[in-house]
């Protein structure tokens, strides 16, 4: 399975006790509905299957696993801070008005004072915020996605409508800055 194949879940926090069971922090807004036989951990660019033996989730946002073949806390170290994942076959169905930012993926950007800075080609989920990758202007650029910046997601004409803060795209497009 590749990466391109699944959706990401959350990651592995600690472990707990010396029989190898880990924390897993759910960044999956859905996380309770997920069917959790089985889970790829992203590591060394490779999604690596790991066979869930039990797990209790919790109303925090994490859960318990333990794994088979992961029998001792020195084996489970290996885990940690690694990205966990389900193949898309095992995502949630949702309803036909949920939206995510993740589904802003091929909209056109549109900011009011800067016009078209173009498709959104990628939106990445960081711990506190989702963030929107665009090239403009010969260089990708960054910005975050939320409420404040937000003024309209027009989801018939695929455009996002922007209000960035002044001088947010200036470290991007300001060359004596990058080094």
């Amino acid at each position: 399975m590749t990466k391109e194949e699944a959706f990401y879940i959350g990651y592995i926090t600690k472990t707990k006790g010396l029989k190898g069971e880990v924390q897993l922090y759910f960044e999956f807004e859905d996380y309770e509905s997920l069917e959790l036989d089985v889970v790829f951990a992203e590591m060394n660019g490779k999604m690596v299957p790991f066979f869930v033996a039990t797990h209790k989730i919790y109303p925090n946002s994490t859960g318990l696993f333990y794994f088979d073949d992961i029998d001792h806390i020195d084996k489970a170290q290996a885990l940690l801070k690694k990205k966990i994942y389900l193949p898309l076959s095992k995502m949630p169905e949702r309803d036909d008005d949920e939206f995510f930012y993740t589904d802003l993926k091929g909209f056109i950007a549109v900011d009011e004072t800067l016009g078209e800075l173009g498709e959104i080609i990628a939106v990445n989920e960081y711990p506190q915020q989702f963030v929107a990758t665009v090239h403009y202007k010969n260089r990708d650029i960054l910005f975050p996605l939320n409420e404040d910046f937000i003024v309209e997601i027009d989801d018939e004409e695929n455009i996002l409508h922007l209000d960035l803060p002044e001088g947010l795209l200036d470290i991007y497009l300001d060359s004596e800055i990058l080094l």
